[in-house]
């Protein structure tokens, strides 16, 4: 019997469903809470026009006000299927399961270790996140461990095209001081949990994400796969900014990068939008 293989889709491959957690900790929205209910609300609205909504909620509660908000927005809520998980927070790119197909037709959730960022103490109801997405999904779940650790990965620090490349920083993977999520790791041990896992015959490195990024260097936060040879690069015009020079070195590595096959990448440049601050803290 052949060695079953995994492999990460690009998130342009066709799906069954996005998966969302509605919010209920008002302190990841200071100020605003009240006003991004109704902002999920609008997305899942729109959403679920197109596709069926994985909808994770608190407790029956939440699940009973949320469905009147979305009656009231007049939601396809047919195409809404809920599960009820407790979390620290809704950021389901990141704590939520990724899901990989296999070489065997079947589809499989892996359970990466989720630890807020490195950042936020309160985060070990996330934990619980992609088991419980699974057991709704009825796939198998994996938890991902590497020479016996459970390994910390979060979903917005990798960027694949579905064929074999994928793209992360050295900043969010490597840094031992600040935010570290793997102590001691290195890029070959990356390199073997990328392609055990999730399909992986080649990483290309940047250096350091954005200013303001509280995920210490998330890529999709300036790097993103359009397509399986083209990527969109954030560009900073400003000589000024600090987040010129680092994307300018990014860019440099892009441009002499090489895809799975061998082949160049197109890189598309984007210029960074305006500087925004919030209390005296820069956004991404």
């Amino acid at each position: 019997m052949s060695e079953i293989t995994r492999r990460l889709p690009a998130e342009w491959e066709p799906h069954q469903a996005t998966l969302l957690a509605f919010p209920h900790n008002g302190n990841d929205w200071p100020g605003k809470y009240e006003v991004i209910k109704w902002a999920f609300i609008e997305l899942i609205r729109k959403v679920a026009e197109f596709e069926r909504v994985l909808l994770i909620v608190k407790n029956d509660e939440q699940q009973q006000k949320v469905t009147t908000m979305l009656e009231q927005a007049h939601a396809n809520t047919k195409q809404v299927k809920f599960i009820q998980q407790n979390t620290n927070r809704s950021w389901m790119r990141d704590s939520g399961p990724i899901v990989v197909q296999r070489s065997d037709g079947k589809r499989e959730a892996l359970q990466f270790r989720f630890n807020g960022w490195a950042k936020y103490p309160n985060h070990r109801l996330d934990w619980q996140v992609p088991s419980a997405v699974a057991k709704s999904l009825k796939f198998p779940v994996t938890e991902v461990c590497y020479q016996g650790r459970p390994v910390v990965l979060e979903g917005g620090a990798i960027e694949v095209n579905g064929r074999g490349t994928m793209i992360t920083t050295e900043e969010c993977l490597l840094d031992q001081k600040t935010q570290v999520r793997n102590p001691d790791f290195t890029k070959e041990d990356y390199a073997a949990i990328f392609k055990e896992y999730l399909g992986v015959s080649n990483v290309i490195w940047l250096g350091d994400g954005i200013e303001g990024d509280d995920t210490h260097g998330h890529v999709d936060d300036i790097c993103r796969f359009v397509n399986p040879t083209t990527v969109v690069a954030c560009v900073e015009p400003n000589k000024k900014d600090v987040n010129h020079r680092r994307l300018a070195r990014n860019l440099e590595r892009l441009k002499s990068a090489r895809l799975e096959d061998g082949s160049k990448l197109n890189v598309v440049e984007m210029p960074m939008p305006g500087r925004l601050d919030f209390e005296d803290l820069r956004l991404p």
